[in-house]
């Protein structure tokens, strides 16, 4: 192995680090949203079942109109992350793959074994 095999495995391995920490604190947080929102949810349901009581219109409450909005936020949250992937992490990974040329060999060995 000559240094300069080993500082560009260095490097795509702290970029690879850099990627999964990136991608880790997005999901932490929008973990963080979905919990605030259901558990949110959930309290006014415990400690406030008179205001989701209230009528918006006839034959909808507030509780139906927050629960419906608990599964939006759901999409919205799942959408935000796709998003992400797609322009961010996705393009990331295919270019640390590319530049390190012994994980596409390792996949292709994978098959040739069985």
């Amino acid at each position: 192995m000559t240094p300069r095999t080993a500082t560009s495995t260095s490097d795509a391995l702290q970029a690879t680090r850099a990627v999964a920490a990136q991608r880790w604190r997005l999901a932490a947080t929008l973990t963080a949203a979905m919990v605030f929102v259901y558990f949110g949810f959930i309290a006014l349901v415990a400690f406030r079942p008179a205001l989701l009581g209230t009528l918006v219109a006839d034959g909808l409450s507030v509780g139906i109109v927050l629960g419906a909005c608990v599964i939006v936020a759901a999409w919205v949250l799942t959408w935000t992350y796709i998003s992400w992937a797609n322009r961010v992490y996705d393009p990331a990974l295919a270019a640390l793959k590319g530049a390190d040329g012994a994980t596409d060999n390792r996949q292709d060995n994978v098959g040739a074994r069985s």
